[in-house]
């Protein structure tokens, strides 16, 4: 059962997931056994900061501030792609 993110929870990548910049056409991609995920240039600015180091709450504040965004807004969104990203398997919450 995966674990329900909060914005305590330390996201990162699952262990068999990698984020390269794809040469050909300059978009990051999550890649992962047999499989890759193109990400647009939100997505990858959160994926980015799933370290396993930054709290939710740190990472939402800081695109928050480079976006100079509302954070309650900009949290729903970032929490339904990681948990979009938790589900398939492709982020966990780091120990």
């Amino acid at each position: 059962m995966l674990e329900p993110l909060t914005p305590e929870s330390r996201p990162c990548l699952a262990a068999k997931v990698r984020l390269r910049l794809d040469r050909k056409t300059g978009q990051h991609m999550l890649l992962y056994p047999e499989r890759g995920l193109v990400l647009n240039a939100t997505a990858t600015a959160v994926v980015t900061l799933c370290t396993g180091e930054r709290t939710i709450a740190a990472i939402i504040g800081q695109l928050a501030a480079q976006y100079t965004q509302e954070q309650t807004a900009l949290g729903k969104e970032v929490l339904q792609l990681l948990n979009s990203l938790q589900e398939r398997g492709l982020i966990r919450v780091a120990a």
